[in-house]
């Protein structure tokens, strides 16, 4: 039986206090744990970043432990918003009162656009997950702290999968990887969106799959008049890294192709 008393890194699940539409689409992998006596515990920090940091978080019972990856976004005094506005053009605010707030930059303007990156992210994993495009399983939100699936090297199980940046494959390995992040493009580029943000170092490597993170900035092709610039700065990107390693891509071929897939 677990303890009553928690340690400071320790909390209660908090699986049971968020609602549905905030939790993982169905059907659900095994390791998720839904037991509302499980106790969640950080272990360390994997990643920290201008906006958000991201957590290694164990959920156990006293039968079953899973490990997840916490994204937790910063507060508005924390963070820096100075890029957003590129991403966000397109998107929509339904209440009135947030986008005042949103216009006029007032202190709740800024928790509203804290909240809405959160919340954004989610609804990108969600999307991508439910469309097939490899993304880590989005497990719930819950303000702006969003449990997702930890994304482990096979090789050393617990320990984080590698970022592509990192790497310097043979040529096979790289035309597995080329093709695989050339299929997530035309995944995304089909519900009508770009990374915005696409680079090896938002690509995780677990063993033989890729795994595309940093969502939060998803890009609105045919909302935000600066989609089609981005996703050709997601084509350079990728392109200059694979020929960096002796795999040759033309950046402005593949814009092309993405374009006109999404197009048609």
């Amino acid at each position: 039986m677990l303890d009553d008393s928690l340690a400071e890194n320790q909390r209660w699940s908090t699986w049971n206090s968020v609602e549905k539409l905030m939790r993982g689409p169905e059907p659900r992998p095994e390791f998720i744990i839904e037991d509302a006596g499980a106790i969640d515990t950080e272990l360390g920090v994997l990643k920290t970043g201008k906006e958000a940091d991201v957590l290694l978080l164990e959920r156990a019972t006293d039968t079953r432990r899973s490990l997840f990856a916490a994204k937790r976004y910063r507060t508005p005094e924390q963070r820096s918003f100075r890029r957003s506005t590129i991403y966000t053009q397109g998107r929509t605010v339904r209440r009135s009162r947030d986008s005042r707030a949103l216009t006029n930059g007032s202190a709740y303007g800024r928790h509203i656009e804290a909240a809405q990156w959160a919340a954004a992210e989610w609804n990108f994993l969600v999307r991508a997950h439910q469309a097939g495009i490899p993304v880590p399983y989005p497990i719930q939100v819950d303000g702006m702290e969003i449990l997702m699936e930890f994304i482990s090297d096979p090789d050393h199980p617990g320990t984080a999968a590698p970022r592509l940046q990192q790497l310097r494959p043979t040529r096979p390995v790289l035309e597995s990887y080329f093709d695989q992040i050339l299929e997530a493009m035309h995944g995304l580029t089909s519900l009508g969106y770009a990374h915005g943000d696409l680079s090896p170092y938002n690509v995780l490597v677990a063993g033989s799959r890729l795994v595309i993170i940093d969502l939060p900035q998803l890009v609105d092709l045919a909302a935000n008049p600066l989609g089609a610039d981005l996703l050709a700065r997601d084509c350079r990107n990728i392109c200059a890294w694979f020929t960096g390693r002796g795999l040759t891509r033309d950046p402005e071929e593949l814009l092309a192709e993405l374009l006109a897939a999404a197009w048609s």
